[in-house]
Formats: C-alpha cells, structure tokens, sequence
C-alpha cells in the first residue's frame, strides 16, 4: 500500500495528530508506522514508544518489545549507521484504538514540550563525539526501561530519559540533553536503591 501520509511538518505535535486522523481500522505495524513518520522516523518512534509509560495508555506487555526497539535504535544511530530492527518488531501490530490513543495523548505531551524547546547549548549536539555519548545514553535509558518490574515509576523515568535526549538531539536542544542524562542517573540511582534493598530483605528473611 503507498505510503499517503509521510509527514510534512516540523511539529511533533502535529506529526502525531495527523497520524492518529490517519490509522487505518486494522491498526499499524512498527514498520508501517515507521515508515509514515518520514525522514527523522527513528528518533520519533523512539518518542512515540515512550507515550504509553507517560501516560495511562495501556499495551501489556509493551516495555520489552519498545524498550528493545528504541535500544537497537539508539544502539545503531551511536555507530552512524542505518538502525537495524529485527522482523519480530517490525511486524508486530500495534491495534488501532491504543495506537490512536497513543498519538492523541502524545500530541499533548509533545505540544507542551514544543512550548519549552530552543537551540541552546549546542556544543551537547554538534561534535561527533558527544552525538554519539547522546546516543549511547538513549540506549542505556531504553534498556532501563525494558525491565517489566512492578514499581513505581520504574518505567516512567527511563522513559522520560528517552524522550529528552531523543528530543534534545533533534531540536539541537542541550538542556533537554541534560535532562535526559539527569533520568538517566536517577533511573540508576532507583534500581540500584531497590537491589540493595531486596537483598538485604533476601538476607534477613533467610538468615
């Protein structure tokens, strides 16, 4: 089927409304909607994947498959090449009425965000050298948030981390960049504290 949808314009926000006005009834693969999101599709799937962790837009069993996804994303764009996404992702289905709540609810987020967006700090954004740390960190925050544990905010912070680099390095934007990066430690910082607390837990119960 021809591809009647690639996206125009600049707007995240708009991007995703179009989107959702145009899900067919059977919904969309990763692949299709991959390719409806046009040149910058990527990072932008990246952002759409962390929707459903933002808000409450159920998908079961949704944070390995997206976390997986946006990891071998971000894990090909550090190397400078064309990510790679294996069959299993690229086919799989994605119903039409989570896809277009997705989209609505993530116009909103998006719009917001847009308000707050400006190129600044670009040396975080410019040199080879820190777009790919940019992308290394990306991945780190997408397999953070690939772990199903049943705890508070344990799949909100990897996903806003994922969202502000992926943001960051499309607007040119280093704030946002390092917002990501301040996620990104407090996710560890999370896990950690919650191992440390579980064993110790493990160590009393069975001493």
């Amino acid at each position: 089927m021809a591809d009647t949808h690639k996206i125009k314009d600049n707007s995240f926000a708009t991007v995703l409304s179009d989107l959702a006005q145009a899900v067919p009834p059977e919904g969309l693969t990763t692949g299709e909607l991959l390719k409806r999101l046009g040149n910058e599709g990527f990072l932008i799937l990246c952002m759409v994947f962390t929707i459903p962790f933002l808000l409450p837009v159920s998908i079961p069993g949704s944070s390995t498959p997206f976390g997986l996804a946006i990891a071998l994303i971000g894990f090909g764009l550090s190397t400078g090449q064309k990510p790679w996404l294996p069959s299993f992702i690229l086919n799989r289905k994605i119903d039409a009425h989570s896809l277009k709540q997705i989209l609505d609810r993530g116009s909103i987020i998006f719009l917001r965000i847009e308000k707050l967006l400006h190129v600044r700090l670009s040396e975080l954004t410019k040199s080879k050298s820190m777009v790919r740390a940019n992308y290394v960190a990306l991945t780190v925050s997408a397999i953070l948030l690939m772990f199903p544990l049943p705890l508070p905010f344990s799949n909100t912070v990897p996903a806003y981390g994922v969202l502000f680099l992926a943001v960051g390095s499309l607007e040119r934007d280093g704030i946002m960049i390092i917002l990501g990066y301040l996620l990104i430690i407090i996710a560890i910082t999370y896990f950690t504290g919650v191992a440390l607390v579980g064993s110790i837990g493990f160590r009393i119960l069975f001493n």
